[in-house]
């Protein structure tokens, strides 16, 4: 129960709404004699720490350490075995109801899945995504893939269903478990630049060797790091995600799910 129930505290309590909460309990504190001091601090608190994850390059600098911690992949000829794409990007609901595949800001994992089954017509492919909710026979990421594989240009018949993982964890454990890799075999692990450090860090765990393919980066390069941000909205956004990333490499750490606090190339 202990990542379900972090994931579950991390989406109701996220960085970019715990701030406007302080913000707005303090504006509340505003108006009792005996907390207006504390509401005044607790107020400009809130607001200034919106402004800098919102405008500022914070965002940018939470992020820039993890998706720059493994290089993008170059191809050197050596042969592909297998091919394995993270879920988290498919809105299965919404897929669903407008009977079409619905992808959210991760959308190149499966751009990515197209273009890889093109350049590597022999290889496996695996996609690893269960279900992101907490209902019961919900449908999972892998299998919105498998109805609108069409729809990517990539063949249903060549398309490896893992449907059962909730996690990064179970992505390479339950992925393992069904591909059961050989020794010496290259296989590539697709999923957003961000998010690369603590999926190597279970694959490896996992006892499943792959190669660092990232995509899905949100951030240019060093420049952004003295950058302002157009949309407020899109700053805490990208703060929330880098953010609940560095927590969950704590975490998994702690659960002993990898062994580095920061996996490396």
């Amino acid at each position: 129960m202990f990542f379900p129930l972090s994931k579950l505290i991390f989406f109701v309590i996220t960085p970019s709404n715990f701030l406007i909460l302080l913000g707005l309990l303090g504006c509340l504190l505003l108006f009792t004699e005996v907390g207006r001091n504390l509401g005044r601090a607790m107020a400009l608190a809130g607001f200034l720490g919106l402004l800098v994850a919102g405008l500022g390059p914070l965002s940018a600098w939470v992020l820039m350490p993890l998706e720059n911690r493994f290089p993008p992949f170059a191809d050197d000829g050596a042969p592909v075995a297998g091919i394995v794409v993270l879920g988290g990007a498919v809105e299965a609901d919404t897929s669903i109801s407008r009977d079409q595949i619905t992808v959210n800001d991760a959308g190149e994992r499966e751009i990515a899945l197209a273009d890889l089954a093109r350049r590597y017509p022999q290889a496996r492919l695996v996609f690893s995504g269960g279900s992101g909710t907490m209902r019961e026979h919900a449908i999972s990421e892998a299998e919105i893939v498998s109805r609108f594989a069409d729809s990517l240009g990539v063949p249903r018949n060549r398309l490896i269903l893992e449907q059962q993982s909730r996690n990064t964890r179970e992505n390479a454990v339950f992925s393992a478990r069904m591909t059961q890799p050989k020794p010496g075999e290259r296989w590539l692990l697709v999923t957003s630049a961000w998010h690369m450090p603590r999926a190597m860090g279970c694959f490896r765990e996992a006892g499943f060797s792959v190669t660092a393919y990232p995509v899905d980066y949100r951030t240019s390069g060093p420049r952004d790091a003295y950058r302002l941000t157009t949309f407020a909205s899109d700053g805490l956004s990208e703060f929330d995600i880098g953010v609940k990333e560095w927590i969950g490499l704590i975490a998994y750490k702690l659960a002993g799910y990898t062994k580095a606090w920061m996996p490396a190339p």
